[in-house]
């Protein structure tokens, strides 16, 4: 089995994702379908199109997925071949969900693409990461990052303030 994946890059929200018996082309613009949906920009007038970063496998080099993509107007850029930190957020992800995923062996690929979807709620809505500020990639990639930390920084403010008049009552 094989897993398509589309990650925003800038969030690391999994926007979509599909458990594939095979990894040809159709796979990869079945997937990218999903993520244009998902995302709304196949609806959207945006001025920078989104720009598909991509290893250089078959499926990715293949003329169907470059046909698709410039029917679509996006770009593609792949990574350097035999450089895998190209596209290390990606790679990333599938690290840790195999690292989650793969400790039991699945016998139904309905078994396995259950548990990847509940993988994929957990790491998009309750999993924090330490280079988004800890907050989870839904927060960042709807936009709710910024009013989370604001408000991290005026509990802690508060707290601090709170200490500070406990300790001079003790002191006094």
């Amino acid at each position: 089995m094989y897993l398509s994946t589309v990650l925003d890059d800038y969030s690391r929200y999994i926007i979509a994702w599909k458990l594939c018996s095979t990894m040809r082309a159709q796979d990869v613009t079945d997937t990218l379908d999903m993520a244009l949906t998902a995302s709304g920009c196949d609806q959207a007038h945006v001025h920078h199109k989104p720009r598909l970063l991509s290893d250089n496998g078959p499926s990715y080099i293949a003329g169907v997925l470059a046909d698709y993509i410039e029917a679509k107007a996006m770009s593609h850029v792949w990574g350097a071949p035999m450089h895998p930190q190209t596209q290390g957020k990606i790679e990333r992800w599938h690290q840790t969900m195999k690292n989650r995923i793969l400790l039991k062996n699945y016998f139904l690929p309905g078994d396995l693409e259950a548990q990847i979807g509940a993988f994929v709620e957990h790491y998009n809505h309750r999993r924090y990461h330490e280079s988004l500020n800890n907050v989870t990639p839904a927060d960042a990639y709807f936009g709710r990052a910024a009013a989370i930390i604001k408000q991290r920084e005026r509990n802690k403010r508060k707290t601090i303030e709170h200490r500070r008049l406990q300790h001079r009552k003790l002191a006094a």
